[in-house]
C-alpha cells in the first residue's frame, strides 16, 4: 500500500526559498516526490534545502538561476535535464514586483521577465520531460491581480517604457500568466499534461519589499493576509490531488475552478503572448509543441 501519493514523481518548485514556494516544496516533499528547490541566492537555497529535507521526504535538489536572466534560466534547465528523463509536476511560482522600472540584460521589463517569459522559457525547456511523465501537472502562480489588467496586455509597450507603475505593470504580468496557462492547456490537449493557474491569496510573505510606494500599502495590509501555509494549499492541491488528475485550463482560487477576467479568456491575446514570447526568449515554436501536434499546427 503505498503511504505517500508523490512517491517516485519529481517536482520543481520555482522561486521555493521562501513563503509560498517554500512551504509548498515542503508539502509535496512530505508527500514522497523529490522535490527540486529553485532559488537565486545559494545561501537560501540551501536553508530552503535544509527545510524541504526535514520533512523526511526523498532528498530535494538545489537548483540555481536568477530569473532576470534568461541565460541563467537555460543553464538550469540543461542541469535538470541531465539528472532526470521525467518531471511529473511544475509550480511555476518565482515572481516579484519592482519599485522602479529596471531593463534586464535580456532588455526586458524585470517584472515581466521574471513573472512570465523566464517561465515560459523555463516550461518550454523542460517540455519533453513533462510529455516523458505522461500524466504531468503544470501549475502556474498568478493572482486575482490580474483582474486590474482590465484593458489587456499593452503589447506595444511591454518595456513599460511610456509609464511605469509598480502594480500596474505585476498586474498585467500576472494576466500573462493566465493567458500562458490557458495557451499551454490548449496546446497539450490530449498529452495527459495539464496546465492550469492558480490564486494563492493575499500571503504574507516578503514579496512587496521592493516596490516603492506600494510596498507602504502593502505593509499596512499584512494584520489581514493569510499565512503562507494557507497561500500555499491551493498550488499544492492543484499539484498533487487526484481529484484534478486530467483536468486543465482552469483558474483556481481556494481549491476550487473559479472564473478569471473577461480578457484573459481571448484567445486571440494569448496566442499573440505565446508568438511574442517565443520571439523574446529565443525559443522555436516546434519546440513548444509535442510532435504528435506539428502537423496541425
Amino acid at each position: 500500500m503505498q503511504t505517500r501519493p508523490l512517491e517516485g514523481k519529481v517536482a520543481l518548485v520555482t522561486g521555493a526559498t521562501s513563503g509560498i514556494g517554500l512551504v509548498t516544496a515542503e508539502r509535496l516533499a512530505e508527500m514522497g516526490a523529490v522535490v527540486v528547490v529553485h532559488g537565486r541566492d545559494r545561501g537560501r537555497i540551501d536553508g530552503a534545502v535544509a527545510r524541504v529535507a526535514s520533512t523526511g521526504g526523498p532528498p530535494p535538489e538545489a537548483a540555481m538561476a536568477d530569473f532576470a536572466s534568461l541565460s541563467q534560466v537555460r543553464a538550469m534547465c540543461a542541469t535538470i535535464r541531465a539528472r532526470h528523463d521525467r518531471l511529473d509536476i511544475l509550480v511555476n511560482n518565482a515572481g516579484l514586483i519592482n519599485g522602479r522600472r529596471v531593463i534586464t540584460e535580456d532588455g526586458n521589463e524585470t517584472t515581466f521577465q521574471v513573472d512570465h517569459l523566464a517561465h515560459f522559457l523555463l516550461t518550454s525547456e523542460l517540455l519533453p520531460l513533462l510529455l516523458a511523465a505522461r500524466e504531468a501537472r503544470v501549475v502556474t502562480v498568478s493572482s486575482n491581480a490580474h483582474e486590474s489588467a482590465w484593458a489587456g496586455i499593452d503589447f506595444d509597450d511591454l518595456t513599460r517604457r511610456r509609464a511605469y507603475n509598480p502594480y500596474r505593470t505585476y498586474a498585467q504580468a500576472k494576466l500573462a500568466n493566465v493567458l500562458f496557462a490557458y495557451e499551454l492547456a490548449r496546446r497539450l490537449a490530449g498529452t495527459g499534461v495539464t496546465s492550469n493557474a492558480v490564486h494563492p491569496g493575499g500571503v504574507r510573505t516578503r514579496w512587496g519589499r521592493e516596490a516603492g510606494a506600494f510596498s507602504i500599502g502593502w505593509a499596512l495590509a499584512r494584520p489581514f493576509l493569510v499565512s503562507a501555509e494557507l497561500g500555499a494549499r491551493t498550488s499544492v492541491y492543484v499539484a498533487s490531488s487526484t481529484d484534478v488528475a486530467g483536468l486543465t485550463g482552469e483558474y483556481f482560487v481556494e481549491c476550487r475552478p473559479r472564473s478569471s477576467s473577461p480578457v484573459s479568456y481571448s484567445e486571440d491575446a494569448a496566442r499573440r503572448l505565446w508568438d511574442i514570447s517565443e520571439t523574446l526568449t529565443g525559443v522555436a515554436s516546434k519546440a513548444t509543441l509535442p510532435a504528435a501536434m506539428e502537423a496541425t499546427a
